[in-house]
């Protein structure tokens, strides 16, 4: 029997609904789910949606330009559609796979938060931990949307997103994972020469994982992505956002897949945004699109 999924389309003038179309119509998707897509309707019938991709439940944004660049609309639509998204997941349990939204639109929209993982945590009462992985290569991280100047690590932050991440990689068939953490500094700061967070935050809360599983560090960050290419861990703990996606996005050759973890059920998305540059000009690659739907599927 085919797994039931909850989509939701993205910014409508973004490429979400393009994607979204695309993906659903994929015969490997077509195989393995049945969609219930969430979104605004006049974007994803413009994108081509009809009703053999599925079940949609129609939003309607009167006043949207479908501009393609953010706006309040836009924001407001495609907030509307994770929260009805999510509702339905708490309820039923099944999987929910999220097309790009803007974080400028949901701010121009006075939405009180960031992002989609931010919005998970509150209606789900769930830490989440925000992973990225690309066929063999897997990363987590500590903090996320945070300027590096007011980056707020803690032992606690570090020891929790560690042992989410080892439990993630356990339950998608890693029995024994063995995690990286990376350093915050350069060269991991030498011994305190070029920063404390190592010594006083870092080599402390590894000692206390050490108690739970297989992980070392602090490790280099450049030194770090390239021994997990070649398959020496089996993910890798990251301090910040950029340090995460940075890395993966250099190293990765297959599609990559945001997955929130330590939810009452599976979230993926693509690990890209809106690309309103290329929106309503049928240039959008749902290559990613098609991986989170997939993935999403297989947990």
């Amino acid at each position: 029997m085919k797994k039931t999924l909850l989509i939701t389309a993205g910014d409508p003038a973004g490429i979400g609904p393009e994607i979204t179309v695309k993906a659903l119509c994929h015969p490997q998707v077509q195989r393995a789910c049945r969609a219930i897509v969430i979104g605004e309707e006049v974007s994803l019938r413009k994108a081509g949606w009809n009703e053999q991709l599925g079940q949609l439940l129609p939003l309607s944004a009167p006043h949207l330009s479908f501009r393609p660049q953010p706006s309040k609309e836009g924001g407001l639509v495609s907030y509307q559609a994770v929260e009805i998204g999510i509702k339905l997941a708490l309820k039923t349990g099944s999987p929910l796979v999220t097309a790009p939204i803007s974080k400028q639109s949901w701010a121009l929209a006075k939405i009180p938060f960031t992002g989609h993982t931010e919005l998970l945590r509150k209606r789900t009462q769930k830490d989440g931990l925000m992973m990225f992985t690309s066929g063999s290569l897997r990363c987590a991280l500590v903090t996320e949307h945070f300027p590096l100047s007011h980056l707020p690590l803690s032992k606690e932050r570090i020891v929790n997103a560690a042992l989410y991440f080892k439990n993630a990689l356990k339950n998608s068939g890693i029995l024994n994972p063995f995690v990286g953490i990376c350093a915050v500094n350069p060269h991991a700061s030498d011994n305190g020469q070029f920063g404390s967070e190592e010594n006083n935050l870092i080599l402390p809360s590894l000692q206390i994982l050490k108690r739970h599983g297989k992980f070392t560090g602090p490790l280099p960050s450049d030194t770090a992505w390239l021994q997990h290419r070649q398959g020496k861990y089996d993910g890798l703990l990251c301090m910040y956002h950029d340090q995460a996606l940075l890395g993966i996005k250099l190293a990765a050759t297959k599609p990559i897949v945001h997955l929130t973890a330590g939810l009452p059920f599976v979230r993926t998305s693509p690990a890209h945004g809106t690309a309103f540059d290329i929106a309503r000009k049928n240039k959008a690659d749902a290559c990613g699109m098609v991986a989170a739907i997939l993935s999403a599927v297989s947990y």
